[in-house]
C-alpha cells in the first residue's frame, strides 16, 4: 500500500548551507534538552573545498548564535587559518586557532625516554642528542627512530653510535612510505618546484629565491606554488615565505631527484 510522505522539520531544501545549519541546530537543541553536548571532530580539514568549509563555518556560527552545546575540533595544516578567513570573514572571531608543531627539546627527549624507562632501558645523553637533532622533534619521526634504535641496541644504555645507526634505516623507511606517498601526488612541474626549493635547504624560503633557483620569474611559478599549498605539501608561514609542511622533505627530494631538473 502506497502512502504519502509527511513533510518533516529537517527535510532538505537542496541548499547545503541552510540544511546543515538547520540540522546542527536541531541536534544542538536535542543535546541541550538532554543536558549533554555534541562534539564534532574533523581531521585534515584543509582538504575541504572552500564552499563546503564556508557552509560548515556558517552552520557553526548559527549554532553559537543560539548558544547550543555543539563544539567543533578540527585539525589540519598551517594554511587552515588563511583558508578559514577566505571561506568566512568572521572565522577569526568564531574559531580559536592553536598551533601544534614539533615537540620541544624537553618533550622530544621525554617521548623517547619514558617508554624505554618503563622497560628498564636508558639512553645515553649523546644518543638522545643525536635522535632529537635528526628528527627535528617531529612526533612521527621520533616514533620511527625510537623503534629502530630499540631493535638495534644490544643492551642498556642505548648509545650514540646505535642512535646514528638508526638514521639510515629510518630515512629509508620514510622514503618508501611517508615521503613517497606525498611525492607520488605531484605533477612534474610540482616536483621541479619542490626540488628547486630543496636546493636552498630546509627553509622557509622567500618565493623569489625559489623562483631564482629554478631560473624562472615569481609570477610564472606562482600557480605551481599555490597548487602545492592546496595539496598540503607546502605552507606560507609569513607573506612571501614558503616552507615544507613536514621536516626532512628537502633531503628526500635530493635523494629521489639527485639532479636539478
Amino acid at each position: 500500500m502506497a502512502v504519502d510522505l509527511e513533510a518533516g522539520t529537517l527535510d532538505v531544501t537542496g541548499d547545503l548551507e541552510t540544511d546543515l545549519g538547520d540540522l546542527l541546530c536541531e541536534v544542538g537543541r536535542a543535546a541541550k534538552s538532554g543536558d549533554t553536548c555534541v562534539v564534532l571532530f574533523i581531521d585534515e580539514i584543509q582538504y575541504i573545498e572552500n564552499a563546503q568549509l564556508g557552509t560548515l563555518l556558517a552552520a557553526i556560527h548559527q549554532v553559537t548564535q543560539e548558544q547550543l552545546p555543539i563544539l567543533l575540533f578540527a585539525a589540519g595544516l598551517p594554511q587552515i587559518t588563511s583558508l578559514s578567513g577566505k571561506a568566512r570573514t568572521y572565522a577569526e572571531r568564531l574559531l580559536s586557532f592553536q598551533t601544534v608543531g614539533e615537540l620541544s627539546d624537553r618533550h622530544a627527549r621525554e617521548a623517547l625516554v619514558a617508554p624505554a624507562c618503563a622497560e628498564g632501558v636508558a639512553y645515553d645523553p649523546a644518543a638522545l642528542d643525536a635522535i632529537v637533532a635528526e628528527t627535528r622533534g617531529y612526533a612521527y619521526f621520533l616514533q620511527e627512530w625510537g623503534r629502530n634504535v630499540w631493535d638495534i641496541a644490544a643492551e642498556s644504555p642505548i648509545t650514540a653510535a646505535e642512535a646514528r645507526a638508526a638514521t639510515p634505516i629510518s630515512l629509508a623507511q620514510l622514503d618508501e612510505s611517508f615521503f613517497k606517498v606525498r611525492f607520488d601526488q605531484l605533477t612534474p612541474a610540482e616536483k621541479r618546484y619542490m626540488r628547486g626549493m630543496a636546493e636552498l635547504g630546509e627553509g622557509p624560503h622567500r618565493s623569489g629565491d625559489i623562483a631564482e633557483a629554478l631560473g624562472r620569474k615569481v609570477e610564472s611559478v606562482a600557480p605551481t606554488r599555490n597548487s602545492l599549498i592546496r595539496k598540503g605539501m607546502l605552507y606560507s608561514p609569513a607573506h612571501g615565505d614558503t616552507a615544507f609542511t613536514v621536516p626532512l622533505f628537502d633531503g628526500f627530494m635530493k635523494r629521489i631527484m639527485p639532479q636539478m631538473p
